[in-house]
């Protein structure tokens, strides 16, 4: 163990005590989103900081969820076990010879010696600080190429699982993400056991699976009473890329129409789309690379077709990658705190603000809103509505037909909503009957993406 500077330990300290602003989350009643304790809708809007525990600094870590939370990012999806030598970036080891049934703590905590310091310590930190942001930590126990190698019984991962659950049971702000970018067919036994043991230690929080990319966790635990929610991941693939069973693609919309209808209703997320930054299809470095207009994409896709929220990412802020640092995985070249100001970063909270600005837990996917053909790959118009209000999403600007007579109203008042810089310019009012052609500002151009909103709240 080191000595660390009493500053660290000062802001460690304001931290513990001024914790816990984040409230408890909770599964709506109609099963399809989740809500604040005190009935507020909570739409997810989640970054991917999978290395926050190990690769940054306390001051580092303070820098990055402040400007997530300005950002209107509100969880934080983190490894706790990226692997069994895990370290932190202060050379702090999260376990005894590498064994998940044996944590490495220390007598007390950095909060009450300014001498005694060890990782988990720095977790509770971070896990502090984000809860005075009002940010949630969704945080995978361990990796689950870990399980997947052998390197972990089942014995071991329950005890582990029931240590972790007991350390962060009372604190406000986490959401378990079982699994770890792996089939839930690859050590289903151990999967089940630590969902059901995290579940009977912790009752506070949510709990759900992250799948391997092109899944869901709905193919293996749909019915398991500790999954709260589904969450699939979308991955990284273009369409011409994608060999999976299902092959989906781009299409991420489909994963969400696929948990959306299957009963008992559970809420369901994109965990994990293509990153901001990474080579399409992943591995090969000389294939051009997702930008700003997939991320839109994305998630207006996924969230009007009924996804309870959205997961963005981006290479760099991912692994955290540092100035100076040899290229990271996947090709990334980029400074995570330059990569904090990507724009698809900054253009995520637009469908937050978007989707939240209307009766949310109304809300409902509505195909019979576009008339005729909702179109294929990036003509694939996605389309959602309340009783007198209705979103329509389309990634390239094409002009579509709406079916009119579908919402509450005798009118209704149209206007186009912009995905890139979140304003709003009016269209006009116009009867509520028939069929009305909308016409996008400017050429059908692929990332040209408008949202056209109809309000059938007409004076």
């Amino acid at each position: 163990m080191k000595k660390y500077v009493i500053l660290s330990f000062l802001i460690g300290l304001v931290s513990w005590g001024s914790a816990q602003v984040a409230s408890k989350l909770e599964v709506s009643s109609n099963g399809r989103f989740l809500q604040y304790s005190n009935g507020r809708p909570f739409f997810w809007l989640g970054d991917t900081g999978w290395l926050l525990f190990t690769k940054l600094t306390r001051e580092e870590a303070d820098q990055y969820l402040t400007d997530r939370a300005a950002k209107g990012f509100n969880v934080i999806q983190v490894m706790a076990l990226h692997s069994l030598n895990a370290k932190n970036v202060y050379g702090d080891s999260a376990l005894i010879n590498m064994n998940v049934a044996t944590p490495l703590v220390t007598e007390g905590n950095s909060f009450e010696d300014t001498t005694q310091y060890d990782y988990w310590d720095h977790v509770d930190y971070i896990i502090d600080r984000a809860a005075e942001k009002g940010i949630y930590i969704g945080m995978v126990p361990v990796w689950g190429s870990n399980v997947k190698s052998g390197k972990i019984s089942q014995v071991q991962a329950v005890e582990y699982s029931s240590w972790l659950a007991h350390r962060y049971k009372d604190r406000s702000n986490i959401i378990w993400l079982n699994g770890g970018d792996i089939l839930g067919s690859d050590s289903i036994n151990i999967w089940k056991a630590m969902g059901r043991t995290i579940n009977e230690v912790d009752s506070n929080h949510l709990i759900t699976f992250h799948p391997f990319g092109r899944k869901t966790s709905s193919i293996w635990f749909h019915n398991e009473n500790w999954l709260d929610f589904n969450m699939f991941q979308s991955g990284h693939r273009r369409y011409d890329q994608d060999d999976s069973e299902w092959g989906f693609g781009q299409d991420n919309w489909k994963y969400a129409n696929n948990d959306y209808s299957k009963n008992p209703v559970k809420p369901t997320i994109d965990g994990e789309p293509s990153y901001e930054g990474i080579p399409q299809g992943l591995h090969d470095t000389l294939q051009p690379l997702w930008n700003e207009n997939d991320m839109r994409r994305y998630a207006y896709w996924a969230v009007f077709e009924g996804a309870m929220g959205h997961t963005y990412g981006h290479n760099s802020v991912m692994q955290f990658l540092k100035d100076g640092e040899a290229p990271g995985a996947y090709g990334a070249r980029l400074p995570w705190q330059q990569a904090l100001m990507a724009p698809g970063a900054d253009q995520m909270k637009y469908v937050k603000e978007l989707v939240l600005s209307k009766p949310y837990f109304e809300r409902v996917p509505n195909p019979f809103l576009v008339e005729k053909d909702q179109g294929t790959k990036y003509d694939y118009l996605a389309s959602t509505s309340g009783k007198t209000y209705a979103f329509i999403y389309t990634y390239n600007g094409r002009t579509f037909n709406v079916q009119m007579g579908l919402l509450e109203g005798e009118r209704v008042k149209a206007a186009w909503f912009n995905p890139r810089n979140g304003e709003t310019a009016e269209i006009g009012v116009f009867p509520n009957e028939g069929s009305i052609s909308f016409d996008p500002p400017g050429e059908k151009l692929d990332g040209n993406d408008w949202v056209l909103i109809l309000d059938g709240n007409v004076e």
